[in-house]
């Protein structure tokens, strides 16, 4: 990551929920790898921009869609059925992960329909 990315409300709002629950070096709000025998806060936790090296690296990828929009913003594509955000895999990409299996099916089934009926002339 080159910059400090800014977060947004909502963007905020899910980090600090994914400090309080999975960060390792967070306990009580306070930060143990600034502790210095003084209580110190947690800077993930009072900031709108990824400041924790630790956060970045080993606590973010755990949610993969924030982790994406973070990462992956030049790569950013909307699914076509749902409208979510998604890093796609290759140039075609049109739908995210969770749509494309419903998606599929759905369209296999057309084309087996239409297969199988008859042919009217």
């Amino acid at each position: 990551m080159t910059g400090i990315i800014r977060l947004t409300p909502r963007q905020s709002r899910r980090v600090n929920a994914l400090v309080k629950r999975e960060c390792c070096n967070c306990e009580g709000g306070n930060c143990l790898l600034l502790d210095d025998r003084d209580p110190c806060v947690c800077p993930q936790l009072i900031s709108y921009s990824l400041l924790c090296k630790w956060f970045r690296t080993a606590v973010l990828p755990l949610d993969q869609v924030l982790y994406a929009e973070l990462h992956h913003r030049k790569d950013m594509r909307r699914c076509a059925a749902c409208g979510t955000s998604f890093v796609p895999g290759s140039n075609r990409a049109k739908y995210c992960p969770d749509c494309r299996n419903r998606i599929i099916r759905r369209q296999s089934a057309e084309r087996m329909r239409k297969r199988r009926s008859p042919v009217t002339l």
